[in-house]
C-alpha cells in the first residue's frame, strides 16, 4: 500500500490522502518529536474537563461512570475547554439508537472563542451523515459509522482562546450518551487560522422551479468543505427519477449565473446513470431506503466532500441544487393518472406543463420535468470569522415531520 502526501490546508492540519480507503490519516507528523508544549486531551463523562490524572475516577477507577442521561428539555456541555488547541476527533453513541425522531431531536453546537451565537448547530444525526436521522453503515474522509450504531467524526476543528461543545435533547425520550472528544491543546494558531461552520436546512416540499439552497449565502473567506444531502420523494412522482437537477456554486458576488456547476445529482457524487447505495472516500450515496415505493426508493442520503479538489471563497459562497427529474413517458402517464391534482412541468421557461394526451402517444421516450421534493442539506465550511449570518435551526416540528419509519 502507497502513501501521498498531499498538502491541504485545513487550520494547520495537513492531511495524508492514503491510495485506498480506510487508511486515511490526519495529523501533523507522525514519527517526529512532539512538541512538548502541545499536550492531548480527551473530554468524556469519565473526565468532563479533560485534566490531566482525572480520568476514570468513578466507582474506584473501575467504570463508574461512563455515560450521561440527558433528559427530554435538557443541555449538556460535552466539553468546556478553555486556551488556544484542535478538535480531533469527536465520537459518540447513544440510546435509544437508530431512532430517526431522536437524532433529529438532538441539537448539536459548538461555540468559537467565547462567541455568544454558535458556528456549528445542527440536528446530530445529519450533522454525522445520517441523513433524515436514519443510521447506516459507512466510512468517508470525515465521518464513519462502522455498525450503524456509532457516531464519528475526523474534521479537524481549531480555536484560539476556546471551545464549548453542548447538545440539547428537544424530544421527549431521555437519551442516554457515550461520547469522547479527542483533543490537541496548545497549538500556536496564526491569523491564517480558520474556524469549522456547520449548518442544516430542510425544504418540505420545494417549489418548482426554485433550486434548493444547499447553503446560503454567507459572507467571509473561507473552504467550502461539502454537504450530504437528503431527498425525500414526492408520492405524486413515484415513477420518476429525481437526479437530474444540478448542483451550482456561487462564488464571490455571483447572482444570476454560479462559476461552478455540475452535470446531475449522481454526478454530484461520482457516479452516473442514476445512483444506488456506494459508500467512497469523498462521495457516496450510503442511505437509499429498503421500503418499495414505486421505481425509486422513497428515500435517499448521500455526500460528497472536497477534500482533494478544494472550493475556496474570497467574499462568499451559495451553494444550491435543482429539483429536476426525468422518467419514462409511459411510467409518467400512470403517476399523473394517479394524481391528477399534481401538475408536471417541463423543464424550461415554467410556463408550459405536460397533459396525459402528450404523454400518451410517447411510449418509452424519456422526458425531463421540474419537481416538488421533501429535501434536507447538512453542510461543512471553514471560515475567518468564529460566528456566520446564518439564522438559527429550524423548530423541531419542521425537523421531525415525514421522517423514515
Amino acid at each position: 500500500m502507497k502513501t501521498k502526501l498531499i498538502k491541504n490546508t485545513i487550520g494547520l492540519t495537513t492531511i495524508l490522502f492514503s491510495t485506498t480507503m480506510g487508511a486515511t490519516m490526519i495529523n501533523d507528523s507522525l514519527f517526529q518529536k512532539p512538541d512538548p508544549k502541545i499536550q492531548t486531551r480527551w473530554f468524556t463523562f469519565e473526565n468532563k474537563s479533560g485534566e490531566k490524572g482525572e480520568g476514570g475516577k468513578a466507582n474506584f477507577g473501575r467504570k463508574g461512570s461512563p455515560a450521561i442521561n440527558i433528559s427530554p428539555g435538557k443541555t449538556f456541555v460535552l466539553a468546556d475547554i478553555k486556551g488556544n488547541g484542535t478538535i480531533r476527533r469527536i465520537w459518540s453513541t447513544t440510546n435509544p439508537v437508530n431512532d430517526p425522531e431522536v437524532l433529529r431531536s438532538l441539537k448539536l453546537e459548538i461555540f468559537w472563542d467565547g462567541a455568544e451565537k454558535p458556528a456549528v448547530q445542527v440536528p446530530m444525526g445529519d450533522f454525522y451523515c445520517h441523513t433524515f436521522g436514519k443510521m447506516t453503515k459507512f466510512e468517508n474522509v470525515f465521518f464513519a459509522c462502522p455498525e450503524a450504531r456509532s457516531y464519528n467524526c475526523y474534521i479537524p476543528m481549531p480555536f484560539k482562546k476556546s471551545a464549548k461543545i453542548q447538545l440539547t435533547n428537544e424530544s421527549k425520550k431521555n437519551v442516554v450518551l457515550y461520547y469522547e472528544i479527542n483533543c490537541t491543546l496548545g497549538e500556536n494558531h496564526d491569523d491564517d487560522m480558520m474556524y469549522f461552520h456547520s449548518s442544516w436546512r430542510r425544504e418540505n416540499f420545494t417549489k418548482m422551479r426554485e433550486d434548493f439552497t444547499i447553503l446560503p449565502k454567507i459572507s467571509g473567506t473561507g473552504r467550502f468543505l461539502g454537504c450530504n444531502i437528503g431527498m425525500h420523494q414526492n408520492p405524486a412522482m413515484k415513477g420518476c427519477w429525481f437526479g437530474e437537477g444540478e448542483v451550482k456554486i456561487f462564488l464571490d458576488g455571483d447572482k444570476d449565473f454560479p462559476t461552478l456547476c455540475g452535470t446531475g445529482t449522481e454526478d454530484f457524487i461520482g457516479t452516473g446513470w442514476g445512483q444506488s447505495q456506494f459508500d467512497n472516500l469523498y462521495q457516496g450515496c450510503h442511505y437509499v431506503s429498503k421500503e418499495e415505493f414505486g421505481e425509486f426508493k422513497e428515500f435517499y442520503g448521500f455526500y460528497r466532500f472536497n477534500a482533494p479538489d478544494p472550493i475556496y471563497f474570497h467574499k462568499d459562497i451559495k451553494v444550491t441544487i435543482q429539483a429536476l427529474g426525468g422518467a419514462i413517458a409511459k411510467d409518467l402517464l400512470q403517476d399523473m393518472k394517479a394524481n391528477p391534482k399534481q401538475k408536471y412541468m417541463k423543464v424550461g421557461k415554467g410556463n408550459d406543463f405536460y397533459t396525459q394526451k402528450e404523454i400518451d402517444g410517447m411510449g418509452n421516450s424519456f422526458v425531463s420535468l421540474e419537481r416538488e421534493d421533501d429535501y434536507c442539506a447538512t453542510t461543512y465550511w471553514y471560515m475567518d470569522c468564529p460566528t456566520n449570518n446564518l439564522p438559527e435551526l429550524a423548530p423541531l416540528k419542521e425537523r421531525i415531520i415525514d421522517l423514515p419509519k
